[in-house]
């Protein structure tokens, strides 16, 4: 007589019913509501995995890669905590990021016509700087470098990275990143080979401009700090707010442990590790249009401003090209 094998029946390690909201934020970088939300946009894509006699059920794959991402820890602790082996941990990984990456565009959105003077009013209230729609710099983040092509990933540091671009607002709502370039080529390179020249160049008649730090060119849609300021307006200039950048990749990678360099390098293809960052960049923004604020085990809620990440002092200078728009600026609104 031919028995009838019954797949098995997964019973979950995680119950977010049974959980404190801290706790939740602690551990997966999100709130319930929100991992809820995202769950549910998600579910058609990750639906298929079910069918599979090992599979599990969407909101556990989302939970376990939240999970791994919010604490910069290892595929098999954060397998085991799931109730996963870490072969399925790693399909499932890669399954969840390629459900996120297809909604891409709809998390990490440069600002529109109509969002401009909004956008340009935030930035002022921050820096009396008129006319600013995004903060711009890059950031390294470490990894291990396949054995082939290590020197092409060895930034200035000596240390193997990624070195990511990224655009943000007055809010540290992440309005454009660019991962795939390694530690070893310069920020201003990054930025002649992105879409930022021809979106802000689509831009220009409106007059709006992004501020950077002097890795950067000076140009007439991106001002930079005065390199020997001589008068007391240029000094000025130069102390107005530069570090909401800055403070964003601090709460990015507080946020999202993986990123931060107390997590180790990333043990992954450059491709993945794009991939990942991608990933990060689009559930911060989740965060902080939900709001979600930051915590940390055993301290209290420090919300959405951390620590002032560390300014590069080691930044290689880029040439400035037109300077004509920053001199305006400075004696129009520091003198």
């Amino acid at each position: 007589m031919m028995r009838w094998r019954h797949p098995p029946v997964y019973r979950p390690l995680v119950d977010l019913s049974t959980m404190e909201d801290r706790h939740i934020i602690i551990t997966y970088g999100l709130d319930r509501a929100t991992i809820h939300e995202l769950c549910a946009q998600l579910e058609p894509e990750l639906m298929s995995a079910i069918r599979h006699p090992t599979g599990f059920p969407p909101l556990v794959q989302v939970l376990s890669v939240l999970n791994f991402l919010a604490s910069g820890s290892f595929q098999t602790t954060v397998a085991m905590a799931s109730g996963m082996s870490q072969p399925i941990f790693s399909n499932v990984l890669s399954r969840v990021l390629s459900a996120l990456l297809k909604h891409m565009r709809s998390y990490i959105v440069f600002p529109q016509l109509e969002d401009l003077p909004a956008v340009k009013g935030d930035f002022y209230a921050l820096g009396h700087i008129p006319n600013i729609i995004g903060a711009i710099d890059g950031t390294h983040v470490a990894f291990v470098p396949p054995r082939r092509k290590e020197q092409v990933y060895r930034n200035r540091k000596n240390c193997h990275s990624m070195n990511v671009q990224m655009v943000c607002l007055a809010d540290q709502y992440i309005s454009h990143v660019n991962a795939k370039y390694p530690g070893s080529v310069h920020d201003a390179y990054i930025l002649r080979n992105s879409s930022i020249p021809y979106v802000m160049g689509q831009l220009q008649r409106h007059r709006v401009c992004l501020i950077g730090d002097s890795g950067y060119p000076n140009l007439s849609w991106l001002l930079t700090p005065v390199r020997k300021p001589r008068t007391r307006a240029e000094e000025r200039y130069n102390e107005a707010d530069r570090r909401i950048i800055e403070r964003t990749f601090g709460l990015l990678k507080a946020r999202f442990r993986c990123l931060h360099l107390i997590g180790g390098s990333l043990y992954y293809s450059p491709k993945k590790v794009c991939q990942i960052i991608v990933a990060y960049c689009m559930l911060h923004n989740l965060a902080v249009r939900r709001q979600v604020p930051l915590l940390q085990e055993d301290e209290p809620d420090v919300g959405l401003v951390p620590a002032v990440e560390p300014v590069d002092s080691e930044e290689e200078e880029a040439e400035e090209e037109d300077i004509d728009n920053r001199n305006n600026i400075i004696m129009q609104y520091f003198q």
